[in-house]
């Protein structure tokens, strides 16, 4: 007897894991830009 693995489980995996790394993408590069502009503001009233 065999038990068959609904696909869609995997699926759905697939598209809450790819969500989730380009949203922590969008938040780590927004944050990296929010420090070098404050660097840039730094050097600038130097």
């Amino acid at each position: 007897m065999r038990e068959n693995l609904p696909q869609w489980d995997f699926v759905i995996a697939s598209y809450v894991i790819g969500i989730a790394a380009i949203v922590a993408l969008v938040i780590w590069s927004w944050q990296a830009m929010r420090r070098a502009e404050k660097r840039r503001d730094d050097v600038r009233r130097k």
